[in-house]
């Protein structure tokens, strides 16, 4: 679609290759998705599709809705009358909601509390009636958060990365005691080659990790990292704590025993993905035109207005 978070640059290393193409679209325009389909020849589709910023979806509560579950209906939709292979649906670790000790696994019931997570739960049900109704083969995943290289820098460790890049606090919710597992980009997507190959139609599979951090951890780990610090008071000038969303998720603890059982974990370390991310943004931040605007601590009012939406 190429939306404010999209970057053609991204693809860049891969755009000369023979086994891709880029077709720029909407997944809420059915006519389009259908002609899609018809005209390239599909067999799998693995479906990312997706607005995701948590602190965006406070306030632009519809849009989400449109985009997460009328698009994600009209894709499952043009798939099954495509009669693809397999149609994999990837969803999020926080459409559990929140637990201290509770672990998740795949059969614990949806909690979701933020309009990001309860449009992709809704989401999640209109794409498992395919699979109840017709035995339409869908797969949903559920995935911990996933950092990296070439992430729009609205999500938490590249926008601190980038604020500390630029010499600028980084900017905490609340308490910042929320904590986060975070799985590194390769590994995600080896285990989206894992359920792509071995993943049983109808299944749901969490792709979580161990790794797990306060906002205030990650903070002080990335101050030490890149401002060279283990000064407890060196590190509290780096950091400005400021307004909590209406609500914050305190942890999402996942079970991915299932996962595991399919011959997949994840493989890289902390220190090796962060050493690579941080390194990363500091020559690519500006792959983006309108990256400054994502550095702006929640709420952002102006740039978080309502959409009307068909």
């Amino acid at each position: 679609k190429l939306d404010y978070c999209a970057s053609l640059k991204n693809l860049e290393t891969i755009s000369e290759k023979q086994n891709y193409k880029f077709i720029q679209g909407d997944i809420c325009e059915p006519h389009f998705i259908k002609l899609l389909f018809e005209t390239e020849k599909i067999d799998i589709v693995l479906h990312f599709a997706a607005q995701t910023h948590v602190d965006l979806s406070f306030w632009r509560t519809l849009e989400f809705t449109y985009v997460n579950v009328y698009g994600t209906h009209v894709l499952v939709t043009a798939a099954y009358e495509a009669s693809v292979e397999k149609f994999i649906y990837v969803s999020t670790d926080e459409v559990y909601g929140g637990s201290l000790d509770e672990e998740f696994d795949e059969a614990s019931p949806k909690r979701p509390t933020n309009p990001y997570a309860s449009s992709k739960a809704a989401a999640e049900c209109f794409v498992q009636s395919y699979w109840e109704r017709y035995q339409f083969p869908v797969v949903i995943t559920r995935s911990s958060n996933v950092y990296g290289p070439h992430q729009y820098p609205e999500k938490v460790i590249p926008k601190f990365i980038s604020l500390l890049h630029q010499n600028r606090k980084c900017c905490i919710h609340g308490s910042g005691l929320q904590r986060r597992n975070f799985l590194y980009a390769t590994d995600v997507v080896e285990a989206f080659l894992t359920v792509l190959k071995k993943g049983k139609p109808g299944e749901i599979y969490n792709i979580g990790t161990n790794f797990e951090m306060s906002i205030v951890q990650l903070a002080k780990e990335l101050i030490h990292l890149m401002k060279k610090t283990t000064s407890e008071s060196e590190m509290e000038h780096w950091v400005d704590y400021v307004k909590d969303r209406p609500t914050n998720d305190l942890r999402y603890p996942m079970n991915s025993e299932k996962m595991h059982n399919l011959g997949w974990r994840p493989k890289v370390p902390w220190k090796e993905g962060i050493k690579k991310t941080i390194e990363w943004y500091r020559d690519n931040f500006h792959n983006w035109k309108n990256a400054e605007k994502a550095l702006e601590p929640f709420p952002v009012t102006e740039l978080f207005a309502q959409l009307d939406v068909p």
